[in-house]
């Protein structure tokens, strides 16, 4: 499952008692629980009022053979992940994050929890980049894949047809871009591209997008999941002082 493949019937792993937690709270059904001896009691506050889910209680040591990580906490759950369509990424106002061949699943769940935190609609894994199912994927998105839409392993030319026929502005996170971040316009409908951690956006998507540059001291570029963060946040930003104009009293 560190590859992030689904299990035989379906269900993503869940490593951690937050992550467990989350599936709950965001009202995922959890159909079976491995719990390490030693924490088999703080199970039991968590699945009191579950109905199907089975909890199976292994010795320490067996667990610890099947973990992903060190950090498991001695809880795995097995729970069954939202089914997303195309057009739940794009309802209302839509701001759709790409991810464009990012390969590092501790990047690529920070993303998506920052897209949560930012009012983002939907994201777009490509192919190329790590499955939202790696487990550790799934652990930095810190339960937010449970929540906000997204769409796995879809082809560039599909992506590009999905944000040209909804009029989408597409803006390319770049260090040499051509545009100040301060200058693009978030408060339509936007699109942020967030290419891999060793090339950049890819040349299938880099003529869908503007690029745009974070402006920076002492540094070239940053982290993508850095740079996604600031520029999400800046969408954000607009987007509040926007709302805030258009519910403005006349003078």
């Amino acid at each position: 499952m560190s590859r992030g493949e689904l299990t035989g019937d379906g269900c993503c792993v869940a490593e951690t008692f937050h992550l467990l937690e989350e599936a709950i709270r965001s009202g995922r059904p959890v159909r079976a629980i491995l719990a390490a001896e030693s924490v088999s009691a703080a199970v039991e506050p968590h699945v009191k009022g579950l109905r199907g889910t089975a909890v199976h209680v292994v010795p320490d040591e067996l667990f610890q053979a099947v973990v992903t990580t060190e950090t498991a906490q001695g809880v795995i759950a097995l729970v069954e992940p939202p089914s997303w369509t195309v057009e739940q990424l794009f309802r209302g106002r839509s701001l759709v994050v790409v991810l464009d061949g990012v390969q590092d699943p501790g990047n690529a769940g920070t993303v998506i929890r920052t897209a949560e935190a930012f009012g983002a609609t939907g994201v777009m894994f490509l192919k190329g980049s790590v499955s939202p199912f790696n487990a550790k994927t799934l652990r930095a998105s810190a339960g937010s894949l449970f929540r906000l839409p997204f769409l796995a392993s879809l082809d560039a030319d599909v992506a590009r047809a999905a944000l040209r026929q909804r009029r989408v502005e597409v803006f390319a996170a770049e260090p040499r871009g051509a545009m100040p971040l301060q200058q693009a316009d978030f408060t339509r409908k936007a699109a942020l591209l967030v290419g891999s951690e060793a090339h950049g956006v890819s040349a299938a998507m880099r003529g869908c997008a503007a690029d745009v540059r974070i402006p920076t001291v002492g540094v070239e570029s940053l982290n993508a999941a850095v740079a996604a963060s600031v520029i999400l946040y800046e969408a954000a930003r607009q987007r509040m002082l926007a709302a805030r104009e258009r519910t403005r009293e006349p003078i």
